[in-house]
C-alpha cells in the first residue's frame, strides 16, 4: 500500500495529474491541485476513482472502521500461537471513562496483574481512532500477516521471549476467537462490588468493535487460565494502613 501524503502525485481520469495537498484519512477526502497553483479541488477517495501516479487504485474503505484494534490483534496472537508462539498474551481493559478499551501484549511468564511492558506493545483504542496503528511500524488495514512481520523486526528479542509451549492459554485463547472473530472482542475487566456481594464467576465482558455490529449474543466465555483467585485478591485485600506522622515526605 503506497502512502497518501500531502505532495503524493495522483491521477484523475477528468483533471489529469495532479498533486495532493491535504489529506483527511478519516473522512477520505483529499485536496489536490492540478495544474494551477492557486486552487485546489476536493476530492472524495471513496467516489471520484482517484490513482496514484503508475495507474494504482486508492480505495477509500467505505464500510465502517474498528473503533479499536483488539479483533485484529487477537488475529494475529492466534496466529503466533499457532506457529508456536504459545507464551503470547493479550490482555484488555477499559479505560475509566469506559468510552475506550485499553491493550497490552507480554511474553514470558503469565501474570495478568504484573505485566512486562515493552514499548510499542501497548496502547488505546482512543489512539487507533485518530492513527489506526499498533504502534511497531505496521501500516493502516495491514493483514494478519504482515502485522506479524511488522512486530518481528521491530522488536526480535521481545517476540522471542514467546517462543514455547502453554496449552492451557492457547486452547483458551482458541476457543475465544472462534466465538468473536472478527466482530468483538474481550475485556479482562473485574465486576464491581455491589450490595449483594462479587458472584464468584460472573462472565467475560465482550464489546463490539465497530459501531454498525449487533451486541454478542454467543456462547459465554470463561475466564482465561490463571484467573482463578484473583477475584479475591483485588476485592478482599484490605487496603494498606496509612500512618500520617507529620514528617515531611521525602
Amino acid at each position: 500500500m503506497k502512502t497518501v501524503a500531502p505532495g503524493t502525485v495522483i491521477f484523475h481520469r477528468h483533471r489529469g495529474y495532479g498533486v495532493i495537498t491535504h489529506v483527511n484519512l478519516l473522512t477520505g477526502w483529499i485536496s489536490a491541485r492540478f495544474g494551477s497553483e492557486a486552487r485546489t479541488l476536493d476530492l472524495n477517495l471513496s467516489t471520484d476513482d482517484v490513482q496514484h501516479a503508475d495507474g494504482e487504485a486508492i480505495l477509500f474503505r467505505r464500510a465502517p472502521p474498528d473503533r479499536m484494534p483488539h479483533a485484529r490483534l487477537m488475529a494475529m496472537v492466534r496466529a503466533l500461537h499457532q506457529a508456536g508462539y504459545e507464551k503470547l498474551y493479550l490482555y484488555s481493559w477499559p479505560k475509566p471513562s469506559g468510552l475506550h478499551w485499553r491493550w497490552h501484549l507480554f511474553t514470558g511468564k503469565r501474570d495478568w496483574m504484573q505485566r512486562p511492558w515493552r514499548e510499542g506493545w501497548y496502547g488505546s483504542g482512543a489512539d487507533y481512532n485518530v492513527n489506526p496503528v499498533m504502534g511497531w511500524g505496521d501500516t493502516p488495514g495491514a493483514t494478519t500477516d504482515e502485522l506479524v512481520t511488522a512486530l518481528a523486526k521491530f522488536d526480535p528479542q521481545g517476540l522471542a521471549q514467546a517462543l514455547g509451549r502453554d496449552e492451557d492459554h492457547t486452547a483458551w485463547f482458541e476457543t475465544v476467537c472462534a466465538a468473536l472473530l472478527p466482530g468483538y472482542m474481550y475485556s479482562l475487566d473485574m465486576e464491581r462490588a455491589t450490595a449483594d456481594g462479587l458472584r464468584e464467576t460472573p462472565p467475560v465482558p465482550v464489546i463490539a468493535v465497530r459501531a454498525s455490529v449487533q451486541p454478542y449474543s454467543g456462547p459465554q466465555l470463561s475466564w482465561p487460565p490463571g484467573w482463578a483467585g484473583l477475584w479475591t485478591r483485588a476485592h478482599v485485600m484490605p487496603a494498606p494502613k496509612i500512618i500520617i506522622t507529620g514528617e515531611p515526605v521525602r
